[in-house]
């Protein structure tokens, strides 16, 4: 069974068998579990490893002085970080789990052994950081020009896309685990409005959430609320059904 890594850069790239091999191998390598709210990096630090999201939910944030915090991405299964060690000396911000969270841990030189190994697999994670900035830009709209609803519907499309293309949707749910702290944090909202716009879009039949689970009513009518167009996450482009060359 491919991991999400995988099952993600499948969406971007034809991979063959060779390369999953690759990317398989560095999903052997030592893994390390952190607790719900526990820092994986701070702002500062000099990782020396990749982290490979297998499990649970993460978030790149920066802290102000007066305590405030702004999330400026999430990080679910598939997910990879740290790619700034080949190039930058330091983080510019910090890493935290949302919930529990298990992470490979890939040592530079692995890291350089794979992509060296399989081209493609170098194309695809270079497709996959293009993606992460795109996610960023996308991100600066939501906060800068979307109101209320909109950003807080537009944030539940991205997740809930990104978790489809990796297998965590069912049926139209999946877990969603993000407090309504978290939720403002990351869409510049407070706890108040970020309630009352859940609330107005459980009352227009769009969603349902609750103790963690996502159930998505109207999928269609959410894209519309929140203008989302999943173009700027580039799945597809290739397409998982695409066969590789093996």
């Amino acid at each position: 069974m491919p991991h999400k890594l995988i099952r993600k850069l499948e969406h971007f790239t034809r991979l063959a068998s060779d390369d999953r091999d690759a990317l398989e191998a560095l999903a052997q390598h030592r893994q390390r579990v952190y607790r719900a709210r526990e820092t994986i990096i701070n702002e500062g630090d000099k990782p020396e490893v990749v982290n490979l999201f297998l499990d649970g939910w993460a978030c790149r944030y920066k802290d102000l002085e007066n305590g405030k915090r702004q999330i400026m991405s999430i990080f679910v299964p598939g997910d990879i970080c740290d790619l700034n060690i080949f190039i930058l000396k330091y983080m510019d911000h910090s890493i935290a789990a949302l919930t529990s969270v298990t992470v490979v841990e890939i040592s530079r030189d692995a890291f350089e052994r794979a992509i060296a190994r399989s081209p493609r697999v170098m194309q695809a994670l270079w497709w996959d950081t293009l993606v992460t900035a795109a996610v960023q830009r996308e991100w600066t709209m939501n906060v800068g020009q979307r109101d209320a609803r909109e950003r807080i519907a537009h944030l539940i499309c991205e997740l809930y896309t990104r978790l489809d293309c990796v297998g965590l949707v069912t049926d139209g749910a999946c877990l969603f685990p993000l407090t309504q702290s978290e939720l403002g944090e990351a869409t510049g909202l407070t706890p108040v409005s970020v309630n009352r716009v859940l609330q107005d879009l459980r009352r227009s039949n769009l969603i349902h959430l609750h103790d963690s689970r996502l159930r998505i009513l109207d999928l269609p009518g959410l894209q519309q609320a929140a203008m989302f167009n999943p173009n700027y996450l580039h799945l597809g482009q290739e397409g998982s059904h695409l066969a590789a060359n093996t």
